[in-house]
């Protein structure tokens, strides 16, 4: 017999593994926001609520520290063998590789077209240029310390059970 809706509730939002993965990527996330904040990059509430919870890029990586935690508390709980752990590891790889690879490349690219679109606008040679969206993608310094920080944070959840 299944527990009460009630206590698989319970169970949800206790589970370490969960907690690991929300608290890492607050944590970066406030990370974040007190390294803009110290370097001026926030100039507003607005600046300072998006930066809190849906900014991309920037150091510490959220995505980096959110995954790594989730594989590693995994890993702890059901071992390296089981298959969500190689699930985990390998959701972990596909979204560190975008992290500093593809939407780092495209954020670039993006950049340049906006350049080269204002260029032309500015000479008059289009009429209307539509700004392309710059996605922030990370360094690997910050793909680095976003990964260290999920990992402290799921040994810490891992040994609190």
């Amino acid at each position: 017999m299944l527990p009460s809706f009630r206590e698989q509730f319970r169970l949800f939002i206790s589970n370490p593994i969960l907690l690991a993965c929300i608290f890492s990527w607050i944590g970066t996330q406030f990370l974040k926001t007190i390294i803009y904040l110290i370097y001026g990059k926030i100039h507003s509430l607005t600046d300072l609520i998006e930066t809190m919870f849906w900014k991309t890029g920037g150091m510490p990586s959220s995505h980096s520290a959110l995954v790594t935690s989730l594989c590693t508390t995994i890993a702890l709980k059901d071992g390296i063998h089981s298959d969500l752990f190689i699930f985990s590891l390998a959701f972990f790889l596909v979204t560190i590789r975008d992290a500093f690879g593809v939407r780092r490349s495209s954020g670039l690219q993006a950049q340049k077209l906006n350049e080269l679109g204002k260029t032309l606008k500015d000479k008059n040679l289009i009429d209307d240029y539509k700004k392309l969206k710059e996605v922030n993608g990370h360094t690997p310094m910050e793909v680095m310390c976003g990964c260290l920080v999920g990992l402290f944070v799921a040994l810490a959840f891992s040994l609190l059970k």
